[in-house]
């Protein structure tokens, strides 16, 4: 009886990271290189550079931080990775950031998954696998997350009330708001009982507090 010849071997994930810290890079690098069936085509220090790389070397998973520094964020450099020319890689967010804000427009810009730092590298290394494949890959905490905004969703911010809310984070009043926007003070008050309404809170320092624990401001 003979034994039959093994097959070819799989085709490793090739995967691009993009982290504007070049230790946290060369660590992932090294963790990266340890793990059977992926191999790390290149590293991108800011969102620029990831978009020049992956049109290069067309990786099938981008490893992404969200915030990058100088230039394009981790979700606009998604949004354009994911809408931009094919072949199209997946996107796999890993961050320290865990708000219902930055997971909303993390997968809103086209992210395929959402892990944290705080993750053990087995979870990671699983996590690349499913996005290659095109499957969701989320961290526990951040599942349960995405769970709870489904059951109870927040009503979003008009254009109109972020701009209000950015003039509350400088600290003025409504006279001054209505100015900075050339409305009246009365569609102010408008506005901010709104954005109240939404944000469930009932003062401008509430307000202000809650939109920067969100990530709500520009």
């Amino acid at each position: 009886m003979t034994t039959p010849a093994p097959g070819p071997a799989p085709t490793p994930v090739r995967v691009l990271v993009c982290d504007d810290h070049a230790v946290v890079r060369a660590g992932l690098l090294a963790l990266l290189d340890s793990a059977p069936g992926i191999e790390v085509v290149g590293e991108a220090g800011t969102g620029e550079e990831a978009l020049a790389l992956a049109a290069k070397l067309a990786p099938d998973v981008v490893l992404m931080d969200l915030q990058l520094g100088e230039g394009i964020d981790g979700v606009e450099t998604t949004r354009r990775l994911t809408t931009g020319p094919a072949p199209r890689p997946h996107v796999l967010v890993l961050t320290t950031y865990d708000t219902d804000a930055d997971i909303t427009r993390a997968i809103a810009a086209g992210a395929t998954g959402y892990l944290l730092k705080a993750e053990r590298p087995e979870e990671l290394f699983a996590a690349l696998r499913a996005a290659a494949r095109g499957q969701t890959a989320l961290s526990a905490p951040v599942a349960g997350r995405v769970m709870a905004g489904l059951r109870s969703p927040r009503p979003a911010l008009t254009d109109r009330e972020r701009d209000i809310l950015a003039q509350l984070a400088r600290g003025l009043g409504n006279r001054e708001i209505a100015r900075a926007l050339f409305i009246s003070e009365a569609t102010v008050k408008t506005h901010l009982r709104r954005v109240y309404d939404k944000l469930g809170v009932d003062t401008r320092a509430g307000a202000v507090a809650l939109a920067k624990e969100q990530r709500l401001l520009p």
